[in-house]
């Protein structure tokens, strides 16, 4: 397996260099290496339900071994009850795959259209939501599945993880790249046409100047959110696009532990600058607050609706109480 770099292996090819006594029943040493391998921690069985495929769990990637930092949850507590009908519909098409929503069958789903949030493109990933779950390869028990990504217009494969335990697939980064995609770009994921593969499509289009909601990062680290002329290659969803000109200014912000309802004040408070109305909507507010955090939607909309601060104007959109507008 190492000889192979990483590159996961079948039982059969494994069998032939074991060295193994003739005239040994084939079943029988298949099933016994894969019941001597299956519990001994250095390796790991990656392959969809019903296949045996073996890698060393040493060589995976580092974001397939380790979770991202920019997926890491610090849970945050919060009262689901105050969440109404219009938060539980928006956390169900948001398909971040931190949230709780399990109440409909998306097993016949055969494409999803997702819009990047900043944590999955920075780490190159997308969410095992419950809606994008059922299009990708899974496995009985196997905690990490390997599959292949297929790039709809140009047909490259690409290798891939499933990370079934903590939600998400690992293996976009350089694809991201590729079709400079931002916060917000919209990204269609449907079935592959053979087992074991998924197909991606980002929605391209010829680079024109667009303008954006683009984010500054101070000398301080503070942020600016202003209305900027940007040359984008891809479409986006308009209330979740925030074009980030150096992510690497937003790292040390990812090491502050700010409390969660001061960091969402202030960054309601920068967004409402550059909306005309003057507020925020809801979709807007999640995109923007995990730029420098990761928080799922829920936890976000259940202190929009519980805490007095936050007024409703109507429509999922919402504005600072007027004493903390200009604190």
């Amino acid at each position: 397996l190492a000889m192979a770099q990483g590159e996961p292996q079948p039982t059969s090819a494994l069998l032939k260099d074991v060295g193994l006594p003739a005239g040994i029943n084939p079943k029988l040493a298949e099933f016994s290496l894969n019941y001597g391998m299956q519990n001994d921690e250095r390796f790991d069985e990656v392959r969809p339900a019903g296949q045996v495929l073996w890698c060393l769990h040493r060589l995976e990637p580092d974001g397939v071994r380790e979770v991202p930092l920019f997926l890491r949850y610090s849970p945050i507590e919060y009262d689901r009850s105050v969440l109404d009908e219009s938060m539980l519909n928006l956390e169900a098409q948001l398909d971040d795959e931190l949230s709780e929503t399990q109440n409909a069958d998306y097993k016949d789903v055969k494409e999803v259209t997702l819009s990047l949030i900043y944590p999955h493109l920075r780490a190159g990933t997308l969410p095992l939501s419950e809606r994008t779950r059922s299009l990708f390869p899974t496995a009985y028990e196997s905690p990490r599945v390997r599959f292949t990504l297929v790039d709809a217009a140009s047909g490259l494969k690409m290798p891939a993880w499933v990370v079934r335990k903590n939600g998400y697939v690992f293996g976009l980064r350089e694809w991201y790249k590729s079709h400079q995609l931002i916060p917000g770009s919209l990204v269609v994921v449907r079935r592959g046409a053979k087992p074991g593969e998924v197909i991606v499509e980002a929605k391209t289009q010829r680079s024109s100047k667009d303008w954006i909601r683009t984010l500054i990062v101070g000398a301080d680290g503070g942020l600016v959110f202003a209305m900027l002329k940007q040359s984008i290659t891809a479409e986006f969803n308009d209330r979740m696009a925030i074009y980030v000109p150096d992510f690497h200014a937003l790292d040390p912000l990812w090491e502050k532990k700010r409390p969660f309802e001061e960091l969402v004040v202030s960054v309601m408070r920068e967004v409402m600058k550059v909306n005309p109305q003057g507020h925020v909507h809801t979709q807007e507010l999640y995109a923007a607050v995990n730029l420098v955090r990761r928080v799922p939607p829920a936890p976000l909309f259940a202190l929009l609706a519980s805490q007095p601060r936050f007024v409703l104007v109507g429509d999922l959109h919402y504005r600072l109480e007027q004493s903390y507008e200009s604190a």
